[in-house]
C-alpha cells in the first residue's frame, strides 16, 4: 500500500504543540478520576497491571484515584501499568489568540524557547483584533436573538466561532442550538411555562419517599353512627395497607421495591454530584449556593434515571451535564437563571439523545455503540494523516479505545480547563448534523496538534501524553478542526 502524503499544511509549525507547562496548583482537591462503572468493576479487580476500555462508562470514584484502560483480549499484552490521572484543569488566563494561518507567528516552547519577547507584539494585536471579533459577534448575536423569527443558519454560524461571555447570552443560545426553544419569539413563554411545570410535576411524582405515600394512607375515613365521615390520623390496621405499599413487598409494582432498587444508583449519584468540579466553587463547598446547585444536578440525574430505565444512570453524566446547568444558573436573566433546574433537564435530555447509546453496555460491540465510535475516530485519523495513524496504532500500538474513551463519552469536559470546554461546547452544539461528528473532527485535531511529539515519543509516553492532554490554544484547536471539515468535502 501506497502511503497518503502528509498535507503540507499539518508539517507547518504551527502544529507544533506547546512543551509540558508548569502546572498552576489549585486550592482544592484535584477531581477523583473516571472509574470504571459498579457492575463492571469485578471483571478488571485481577488485572491491576492492565489498562482499561470499560473503563467507567465514564465517571469518578472515591476509592481509586487513577483511571485504567484495558487492552483487549485479542492485542497484544499490554506492558507496565500506565495510569494516568483524570486530573483538574488548572484555570489559566485567556488564551493568546494568534492568526492561525500565519506560522511566523506561533512558536512551540520546543522550537523557541527564548522567542516570547520577540512575539509580545504580534500577541498583544492578535488580541486586540479578537476583543474586537468577539465584540463584533456578540453584536451580531444579540441582534439575531432579537428577531420575531430567529435565523438559526446565522446562529448557528456565529456561535460556532465561540460565544462571547460579556452579553450573557450564551444560555440562550444553548437552548435554541438543542431545540428547547423555539425559533419563533412569541412562543418561548408559552413553550417555557409547559415544560417547567412538567419538570415539576416529574419531581413531584419521581421524587417522592414511599413513606410519604404511606403516610397519606394512613388518613383513613370513619363514619360515625350518623353516617358524618371523620378523619382520623391514626394508622391502618396492617390488614388494609395494600401489599403495594408494604415495605416488605417484593412485587413490580411495589413502591417500597423500587424505591430500595433504586438506592444503589442514587447512592452513586451523590457521590459524584459531589466530585463534580471541585475546583469551582459555583459546585463544590459548603456554601448554601453551592449544596443547592448540587442538589440540581441530583434531581436531574436521578428523574433521568427513572424515566430512562433502559440507561439509567452511567458514571459520568454528572460531567456532561454540568456545563449545561452552569451556563443556565448564570443566565442574567433571574427568572430563567431560578427556572435553570428545568430548562438543563430537558436540554440534557435532548443532548444525551445523540450519545446516549455511549452509555449502555449492551450495544458497546454495535453499530452505534462507543467501539464503533471510536473505530470512526481512527478511520478518520487514517484518512487525514497517515503517517501519524501508522505510528500509532502499528508501531507504537496505542490503541485509539486508550484515550479516545474518555474523550468521547464526556464531551472533553475532563481534558481543558472548564472555560475553554465552554467554547468547544459552543461548536460542537452548533453542528447541525449533531455533535458526534464535529466532536470526532475535534479529537482528531488534538492528535494533529502533537502530532511532532506523537511521532517522536514510544507507547508509554505517547499513552501518557493522551491521557493527559497538554495546555493548547482553542482558537488553534478549532480551526484544524473546521480545516479536516472542509478537507473532507
Amino acid at each position: 500500500m501506497v502511503n497518503k502524503r502528509v498535507p503540507d499544511w499539518l508539517n507547518s509549525s504551527l502544529w507544533s504543540s506547546p512543551g509540558p507547562q508548569p502546572s498552576v496548583q489549585s486550592t482544592s482537591s484535584s477531581p477523583t478520576p473516571l472509574n470504571e462503572d459498579d457492575d463492571r468493576s469485578t471483571r478488571s479487580a485481577t488485572k491491576s497491571s492492565t489498562v482499561t476500555v470499560n473503563a467507567i462508562k465514564a465517571g469518578s470514584s472515591a476509592s481509586d484515584g487513577d483511571f485504567t484502560v484495558e487492552r483487549p483480549g485479542s492485542m497484544t499484552a499490554a506492558p507496565a501499568v500506565i495510569r494516568a490521572e483524570t486530573r483538574h484543569v488548572p484555570t489559566r488566563a485567556k488564551a493568546e489568540i494568534r492568526d492561525p494561518l500565519s506560522s511566523t507567528n506561533y512558536h512551540s516552547d520546543d522550537e523557541n524557547g527564548s522567542s516570547a519577547s520577540s512575539t509580545t507584539t504580534s500577541a498583544s494585536a492578535a488580541a486586540a483584533i479578537s476583543s474586537a471579533e468577539d465584540i463584533s459577534r456578540q453584536a451580531q448575536l444579540c441582534q439575531e436573538l432579537s428577531r420575531k423569527i430567529i435565523n438559526m443558519g446565522e446562529v448557528r454560524r456565529l456561535a460556532s466561532q465561540g460565544i462571547p461571555d460579556g452579553a450573557g447570552i450564551r444560555a440562550t443560545v444553548w437552548k435554541l442550538l438543542l431545540g428547547y426553544l423555539p425559533t419563533e419569539k412569541a412562543l418561548w413563554p408559552t413553550e417555557l411555562v409547559k415544560k417547567r411545570s412538567q419538570y415539576k410535576h416529574f419531581k413531584e411524582e419521581l421524587l417522592v419517599n414511599p413513606s410519604e405515600i404511606t403516610r397519606k394512607l394512613e388518613k383513613s375515613v370513619i363514619l360515625d353512627d350518623e353516617g358524618t365521615v371523620i378523619e382520623d390520623k391514626g394508622a391502618l390496621p396492617r390488614s388494609e395497607i395494600p401489599q403495594g405499599e408494604h415495605p416488605l413487598s417484593l412485587g413490580k409494582n411495589s413502591i417500597w421495591n423500587q424505591f430500595f432498587q433504586d438506592t444503589e444508583i442514587i447512592e452513586q449519584i451523590d457521590r459524584d454530584v459531589k466530585r463534580t468540579h471541585p475546583d469551582l466553587h459555583f459546585f463544590s463547598g459548603d456554601t448554601p449556593f453551592a449544596k443547592s446547585n448540587q442538589d440540581s444536578l441530583r434531581n436531574i440525574l436521578i428523574i433521568f434515571a427513572k424515566l430512562n430505565p433502559g440507561i439509567r444512570y452511567v458514571q459520568g453524566m454528572n460531567e456532561v451535564l454540568a456545563p449545561l446547568f452552569y451556563v443556565f444558573r448564570n443566565d442574567p436573566n433571574e427568572e430563567n437563571a431560578a427556572s435553570a433546574e428545568a430548562d438543563t433537564f430537558f436540554c440534557f435530555v435532548e443532548l444525551l439523545s445523540g450519545f446516549r447509546d455511549h452509555f449502555c453496555q449492551q450495544l458497546d460491540n454495535s453499530v452505534v455503540g462507543i467501539r464503533s465510535t471510536i473505530t470512526k475516530l481512527s478511520q478518520f485519523l487514517k484518512e487525514h494523516d497517515e503517517e501519524l495513524w501508522r505510528h500509532l496504532e502499528m508501531t507504537t500500538k496505542v490503541n485509539p479505545q486508550f484515550y479516545a474513551f474518555r474523550w468521547i463519552t464526556l464531551l472533553l469536559t475532563q481534558e481543558f480547563n472548564f472555560p475553554d470546554s465552554l467554547l468547544i461546547w459552543d461548536t460542537l452544539l452548533s453542528d447541525p448534523e449533531g455533535p458526534l461528528e464535529t466532536l470526532l473532527r475535534v479529537c482528531c485535531a488534538m492528535l494533529i496538534i502533537v502530532r511532532r511529539r506523537l511521532l517522536a515519543g514510544d507507547f508509554t509516553s505517547n499513552l501518557k501524553l493522551l491521557q493527559n492532554y497538554p495546555s493548547t490554544n482553542i482558537s488553534h484547536l478549532l480551526y484544524v478542526a473546521n480545516k479536516l471539515r472542509v478537507k473532507s468535502v
